[in-house]
């Protein structure tokens, strides 16, 4: 199945667009005994295991390999980030077979480099689709599309970022007719997708003029979207759908990031985790499933 089928029969399934980022943070997971790992595998299952029962399921999973990989310290010889991403994956796997899972790592280099960055997101960590940085140009990103054909994945390139600082690059203005690196972005990803099917683009919830301006520059065609930027960053479903709905764009092919707001929506106020935390997680994936659906 292409990565396209996968993203629009997931949306069928589980009549979700939200992507729940999972990037975990020890200080806000339950009280118990035993390693970081056991506490962040513990977590997840559970929470899976709740989302199950209620069957309130998003229609994708987004693991950031710097929150596992921060957890590691391979010169003690431990590895606790690598394993329990590893088991969150299986978890995935298992309990989750149709959902497409991202690995947002955004890499991206010169090509040989890049070649083995490409086989550790569709390869070494198995997952569906990548986030790679586009600023190195055509032969540092052609072999994250080679690798994702090969495993019938996508590839999400930064295009408009979510960051205050995004715009300090982004949006500077190019050549004698003044267009901003972003739109010239956006040109290649077109390009690239009319070459590579599943070439998405990450495009941040915090700009909504930029987010409307690419949209309806992508509108009609097939490209993917990844809109992070909702919730602790200070963007609002709301807006993106009505962008997404002023700009036809295809709404299956869109998943709207949300991480804090579901795994850990108590560190917002400070407060600590309360008893009922499987419950509160799920209500608040289930109310942006239902934000969102209406228009699915």
């Amino acid at each position: 199945m292409s990565y396209i089928s996968k993203l629009i029969k997931s949306t069928e399934k589980t009549g979700s667009i939200i992507c729940m980022g999972i990037d975990p943070v020890c200080e806000h997971l339950p009280d118990m005994e035993g390693t970081v790992e056991a506490r962040i595998a513990f977590f997840f299952k559970a929470l899976f295991s709740e989302m199950i029962k209620r069957k309130v399921i998003p229609g994708a999973f987004k693991p950031n390999l710097g929150f596992f990989a921060t957890l590691d310290r391979p010169r003690e010889n431990t590895f606790d980030g690598s394993r329990v991403l590893s088991k969150i994956l299986v978890m995935l796997d298992e309990m989750f077979p149709d959902i497409p899972v991202i690995l947002d790592y955004k890499r991206g280099d010169i090509a040989r480099s890049s070649e083995n960055y490409a086989k550790e997101g569709f390869v070494t960590w198995g997952c569906d689709s990548v986030t790679v940085s586009p600023w190195m140009g055509s032969d540092s990103v052609r072999p994250f599309f080679k690798e994702a054909a090969l495993h019938n994945g996508g590839v999400y390139l930064l295009n408009r970022t979510s960051n205050p600082g995004g715009k300090e690059f982004q949006n500077v203005a190019l050549g004698e007719n003044g267009q901003p690196l972003f739109k010239r972005v956006a040109e290649k990803i077109v390009q690239w997708a009319g070459e590579y099917s599943g070439t998405g683009a990450v495009v941040g919830a915090t700009s909504l003029d930029e987010l409307e301006e690419i949209t309806a520059y992508f509108s009609g065609r097939e490209i993917p979207l990844l809109i992070p930027g909702v919730g602790s960053q200070g963007g609002s479903v709301s807006d993106v759908m009505v962008i997404l709905k002023k700009t036809d764009y295809t709404v299956p092919l869109v998943r709207i990031n949300v991480s804090s707001g579901i795994t850990h929506p108590w560190a917002k106020s400070g407060n600590r985790i309360p008893e009922n935390w499987k419950q509160l997680c799920v209500d608040n994936l289930e109310k942006l499933n239902d934000e969102t659906g209406s228009f699915v």
